[in-house]
């Protein structure tokens, strides 16, 4: 598997594979192919994404070091870049084709309603990481600021989780988030077994 994760081609292979779902939905908005309520499909389908590749993201970690695949490292950064990109047109979505890109209606639905605060915050974060994912920030930073930085990403899992548990509250409809809150445990939770694992051996 490794030859495979490690052959040139590879990463123009993930890459068109991360922009087949936004291919997607321009073909379907241009197609009228996105069903009653246009804005509600964008909306919803970009921020569907957004979280499954922050899943993907926190998901190769463990995979690598469970299965050995080394390779997998390499395509962290693409990944984790794709998800912040999901994650802005998902905002964008949201400030142009339901708030019309009113800056003052924006920042009070912000305030108002907690799901857009806990989803502006996960942005924030997001932004921040995405900004510092190359070379020359780690250099500039140094590794253990660096790192602590980019542990926020546990933080942007657990807001993107309330960000959807509030939003599907209004309707009750709680199966979807039931599935991606138990990936994320998972996720966060592997890591915490390790950080624990760790600690009690160097205490030791």
């Amino acid at each position: 598997m490794n030859t495979w994760l490690l052959h040139r081609g590879a990463k123009p292979c993930l890459l068109l594979a991360l922009c087949a779902p936004v291919a997607y939905l321009v073909w379907a908005a241009v197609a009228d192919q996105l069903g009653a309520n246009p804005a509600e499909a964008l909306i919803r389908s970009t921020g569907d994404w957004t979280l499954r590749l922050l899943c993907l993201t926190l998901l190769i970690t463990p995979l690598r070091v469970i299965t050995g695949w080394t390779g997998l490292a390499r395509f962290r950064r693409m990944v984790g870049v794709s998800t912040f990109c999901y994650a802005l047109l998902h905002l964008a979505a949201y400030s142009w084709l339901d708030m019309g890109m009113e800056i003052a209606d924006i920042v009070a639905d912000i305030v108002k309603r907690p799901f857009i605060l806990v989803g502006f915050a996960g942005m924030v974060l997001l932004t921040a990481l995405a900004a510092t994912s190359f070379n020359r920030a780690i250099k500039a930073m140094g590794a253990r600021r660096w790192q602590a930085l980019h542990r926020s990403v546990y933080a942007i899992a657990v807001f993107a989780i309330l960000h959807f548990f509030w939003m599907r509250a209004g309707k009750n409809n709680f199966a979807d988030v039931a599935v991606y809150a138990a990936i994320l445990s998972a996720l966060l939770g592997w890591r915490a077994r390790n950080f624990w694992i760790k600690r009690t051996a160097g205490a030791r």
